[in-house]
């Protein structure tokens, strides 16, 4: 939400964190934690005094959502067992029968977040493409997406 923000209030100036917080009602302490590793992440880019704040490092169209939950460490999963370890979740250390279920599903998250950028977001481009799809595969489903 707020890397969205920033892409639409900037306009090449720098945007005050604060600013960001009020507008997507985040926690100000909790978005300069965030900005802290989209910097280090080459993400944003920092302006200190007077009219300072954040902007991005790069044009919105090439900053994928995925970049942005990578740069923050937040990780992508939907399991309870750590990623790419042989060691399952159970008490005794074994997968559960749904491991691959749920490892495939957060792989295909990953995925999915590496093909839209912070400017399909932006100008609204991510609506409608899931829908599609669905409806594909379940031909008698009515469609969930309103166009």
């Amino acid at each position: 939400m707020a890397m969205v923000d920033l892409a639409t209030q900037s306009d090449g100036r720098p945007v005050a964190l604060a600013d960001v917080a009020e507008r997507q009602e985040i926690s100000l302490s909790y978005l300069e934690q965030l900005f802290g590793k989209l910097r280090r992440g080459g993400l944003v880019e920092s302006v200190r005094g007077p009219g300072g704040g954040y902007m991005l490092s790069r044009t919105s169209d090439d900053t994928r959502v995925s970049d942005i939950i990578m740069a923050v460490d937040e990780p992508i999963k939907a399991t309870r067992c750590s990623p790419g370890s042989p060691e399952g979740c159970k008490s005794n250390k074994s997968r559960c029968l749904t491991h691959d279920l749920w490892e495939e599903l957060g792989n295909h998250i990953y995925l999915y977040l590496c093909s839209v950028s912070l400017a399909d977001v932006v100008h609204k481009r991510v609506l409608g493409r899931s829908g599609h799809l669905l409806h594909q595969f379940r031909p008698n489903a009515p469609l969930a997406v309103v166009e």
